[in-house]
């Protein structure tokens, strides 16, 4: 991605070189190398500068900031801008110790903080601009899909659910189809067929489903004949599994593949909770006002208490008390038993878009979510979290299969993968789906992450009723 590479190149330049000139002026002066018993070493400021903006693309391009594989999705560019930023910090502390460079601090103090932001606010506004595009089906290399129907069919559908990842399934090759399309994808052959199916029609990537016709020497046999026609492998066999807890390691000839057990405590858990603490703490005072204004108005629009309170279920199946703005009529529970047949949701999922207990006001905080902000009281007492799965009800954790109770394993949230991904809109599988991934691989990067995009899910109002 040349333009990206040009694009940080641009906000760095700016970054460093303003700050020269806001720090010193157009006339910077020279840094001093001091060493004792010898005469000072002057370097200019300008030749610093353009050091220090090398060193810096240097390094976002050792931490793969330029790989196409992560651009427009998922937390990892932006986890690579900002360590090669953090090791760009630390290799200039060191080398000023070490050569006792006598460099202003203003200097450092501006331009490498908001040359950080600045690449960050960067990527974002390109990812922006990238996920439009792929939106439309374009700057997406084409996928051919392999495998057997079954997992072909799940392997699909999710592909097609993250159009900004930058996957657009064309074909697929199976030996266990029966008909001449996959979920509406052309079956052009075998899946022994793959590689000439892909030279003829010519993808991108190769996806491989597991499937049980192909196993680790289909695998092999498929590289192999992939060899030379710049086409990307992919093998998403642990598609529950995120990047960070699975490693590689070599023994014999084989190549053995680590996946590290989900972590539910240590430090890591304890930067979490203090994370919620903090922030549900700054948030209950920032928006106090409009908690007043919302009590008004919900007073005002239909009789009865502002708050809500319904028993849902937490950590390791603990009840408590999670605490919303009432959108309803008083005495909504009582009407529910005549409304059941009318349900929309899946499996334990009551939902219902037109819903005739809910109040008007009480749809418009439902839309923008604003009825869930009293969940932060929630999030103080330790009973929820800002970013985990949806919290359920006791009638819906009755119905859990054995696998589903793992929701049960951190704290319900706030948001989570569930409310930037429809909200209301998804099946129950799919909810349940993005509830155990978040389980399995949480860390607080994803967290920054999900908060973040929950800002636009909630601005735009979709999947919300």
């Amino acid at each position: 991605m040349v333009k990206i590479g040009l694009s940080d190149f641009l906000v760095i330049s700016w970054a460093v070189l303003g700050a020269q000139l806001i720090r010193f002026g157009p006339d910077a002066p020279a840094v001093t190398l001091s060493d004792a018993g010898e005469s000072p070493v002057q370097l200019q400021y300008a030749v610093f500068s353009v050091l220090l903006i090398g060193a810096w693309m240097l390094l976002l391009h050792i931490q793969d900031a330029h790989e196409p594989r992560i651009l427009g999705h998922g937390p990892e560019e932006y986890k690579a801008v900002v360590t090669a930023s953090f090791w760009l910090f630390g290799m200039v502390a060191v080398v000023s110790y070490v050569l006792r460079l006598e460099l202003a601090r203003g200097y450092v103090a501006m331009a490498m903080p908001v040359g950080m932001v600045g690449l960050l606010v960067s990527r974002w506004l390109w990812r922006r601009w990238l996920r439009l595009h792929r939106a439309q089906g374009l700057l997406s290399p084409s996928v051919l899909v392999v495998g057997d129907r079954d997992h072909l069919t799940s392997l699909i559908r999710a592909l097609k659910s993250v159009p900004e990842a930058g996957y657009h399934v064309v074909a697929a090759c199976s030996d266990s189809a029966d008909r001449s399309d996959i979920d509406q994808i052309p079956l052009l052959g075998k899946e022994s067929e793959a590689a000439e199916v892909a030279r003829r029609i010519d993808i991108d990537t190769v996806a491989c489903a597991a499937s049980s016709m192909s196993g680790n020497d289909g695998f092999r046999r498929l590289s192999w004949a992939l060899e030379g026609l710049d086409v990307e492998l992919v093998v998403p066999a642990l598609t529950d599994v995120a990047g960070p807890r699975v490693f590689t390691r070599p023994v014999a000839g084989l190549s053995l593949l680590h996946v590290e057990a989900p972590v539910f405590a240590g430090p890591r858990l304890a930067l979490k909770n203090t994370i919620d603490w903090l922030g549900a703490t700054l948030l209950l005072l920032l928006l106090s006002p409009l908690f007043a204004v919302v009590a008004v108005l919900i007073r005002r629009d239909a009789p009865g208490p502002v708050l809500y309170r319904q028993e849902r279920v937490g950590k390791d199946g603990e009840s408590f008390p999670m605490f919303k703005f009432r959108t309803m009529q008083v005495g909504a529970e009582t009407m529910l038993a005549s409304l059941l047949d009318q349900s929309e949701g899946q499996g334990p999922l009551f939902k219902l878009r037109s819903d005739p207990r809910i109040t008007s006001v009480g749809a418009k905080l439902r839309k923008y979510s604003l009825d869930e902000l009293p969940q932060l009281v929630n999030v103080l007492r330790g009973e929820m979290s800002l970013v985990g799965p949806r919290p359920p009800l006791a009638s819906e954790v009755e119905t859990y299969e054995k696998h589903v109770r793992r929701r049960l394993l951190v704290k319900p949230g706030m948001t989570g993968l569930w409310q930037i991904n429809g909200r209301s809109d998804l099946s129950w599988d799919e909810s349940v789906r993005y509830d155990l991934y978040y389980v399995e691989n949480w860390s607080v990067t994803s967290d920054m992450m999900i908060l973040w995009r929950t800002t636009h899910a909630v601005l735009h109002g979709a999947g919300a009723y």
